[in-house]
């Protein structure tokens, strides 16, 4: 009995674990109702095409700053999400990154990479934008970065790649898969159309304060 019963308990929390990743996915989506913690509102919502990711945001012509709210589920309760903004290309290499994930203690952090090549990454300050009131929630199974970004005043058209990955290993997000969802997580976020462009499948909903 005994050796039956672990695997019923695994198979149950896995369960679980499932039916959070798809609330909060259906929750957290553009069609669904938002309610952030702080009360944070947001003027523009994307549905990204893969990985069950959406990001709410704001930008602000008056000083250039954009404010988002990015939301994943992980590959896994101990696995980790990212958004990030690539200065210079469209895909990930170069890219300015954001990533949360559920640290030993149960609390979920925030921190900022530069990814520098597919095989290396480095934390730390980021080097073409910044950043600023960084923060991750985790509800429903999804964790979300919440950000403010200052944007350079000439970038009206944001190159932003998104990811989501299984564990951490010694506070470093580990590699993702390379499924086809994975590589194609990437789009430009057209600031002054409110628009994530590139993909068809992409669904704006502009929001009223």
């Amino acid at each position: 009995m005994p050796s039956s019963s672990a695997p019923l308990s695994t198979l149950i929390i896995i369960l679980l674990w499932l039916l959070l990743k798809l609330e909060g996915a259906r929750s957290l989506s553009c069609s669904g109702s938002e309610n952030f913690s702080r009360n944070r509102i947001y003027e523009h919502c994307n549905d990204l095409p893969h990985l069950g990711s959406h990001l709410h945001w704001t930008y602000s012509l008056s000083n250039s700053s954009l404010s988002i709210a990015f939301s994943a589920p992980p590959k896994t309760p101990s696995g980790w999400v990212a958004w990030a903004i690539n200065p210079k290309g469209t895909g990930m290499v170069g890219s300015q990154a954001l990533v949360a994930f559920r640290e030993g203690n149960g609390s979920v952090a925030v921190k900022t990479f530069r990814l520098l090549s597919y095989k290396r990454i480095e934390q730390g300050k980021l080097a073409s934008v910044e950043v600023g009131r960084l923060e991750a929630e985790q509800r429903n199974g999804a964790l979300t970065i919440f950000a403010t970004i200052a944007i350079p005043e000439n970038m009206k058209i944001v190159n932003q790649v998104w990811q989501v990955g299984a564990s951490v290993v010694d506070g470093m997000p580990a590699v993702h898969d390379f499924g086809a969802a994975n590589l194609e997580s990437k789009g430009k976020l057209d600031l002054l159309r409110g628009q994530n462009t590139g993909n068809s499948a992409d669904e704006v909903l502009r929001r009223k304060r």
